[in-house]
């Protein structure tokens, strides 16, 4: 009897510990699955490159397009979502001379001119992740502007201040989505 108990409790405990582990490779692979990464070798080399968190660079490619580049309606192209303008304005600034809308198409190319893109505009902030998304975002002559009347009410613009409901969810998604990428991915990022 005692034999037989035994062999059936063994049985269950090994049932549950593959349970377990099948329940944790699935959930690992759900998490993935509704966080996608693609391009990590593009996001760590820009992030190296210009002093960036890959997890940001990742979290904007998300925010901006689920990693699944299509153009916008508003013509903004690739995995960063570059308008053309934006692009010819950012290869003017950083001394690009070669430079084609049709490059956009290149996730190399978009993940540079993005990543210079946020470097550009944490410079511009100060460091301040939270208005450079939103210049992403919703233009760095608006979130200007409201920097200012923020600072003319003496203080400092708060995410719920930001007058574009678009933009305030957006910065929302990507602050959110930059610590997610830091803990799903860690290792492609290069974060360990």
């Amino acid at each position: 009897m005692s034999g037989r108990f035994f062999s059936t409790f063994a049985a269950i405990v090994v049932s549950v510990l593959l349970a377990g582990v099948v329940f944790s490779m699935l959930h690992t692979a759900a998490d993935n699955f509704a966080l996608p990464l693609s391009d990590a070798n593009i996001i760590r080399k820009q992030a190296a490159e210009k002093d960036l968190d890959p997890a940001l660079i990742a979290a904007v490619i998300y925010a901006e397009t689920k990693f699944d580049p299509r153009p916008s309606s508003a013509g903004a192209q690739g995995l960063m979502q570059i308008l053309p303008t934006t692009a010819y304005y950012l290869a003017h600034l950083s001394g690009g001379i070669a430079f084609t809308a049709g490059d956009l198409a290149d996730p190399s190319v978009n993940v540079a001119y993005g990543s210079y893109y946020l470097r550009y505009l944490l410079d511009h902030y100060n460091g301040n992740e939270m208005l450079a998304v939103a210049a992403y975002n919703g233009g760095l002559t608006n979130v200007d502007a409201w920097v200012a009347h923020a600072q003319a009410a003496g203080h400092q613009l708060a995410v719920q201040e930001i007058p574009f409901p678009q933009t305030r969810e957006y910065v929302g998604r990507v602050l959110e989505a930059e610590r997610a990428y830091r803990e799903t991915y860690p290792r492609q990022l290069g974060l360990e």
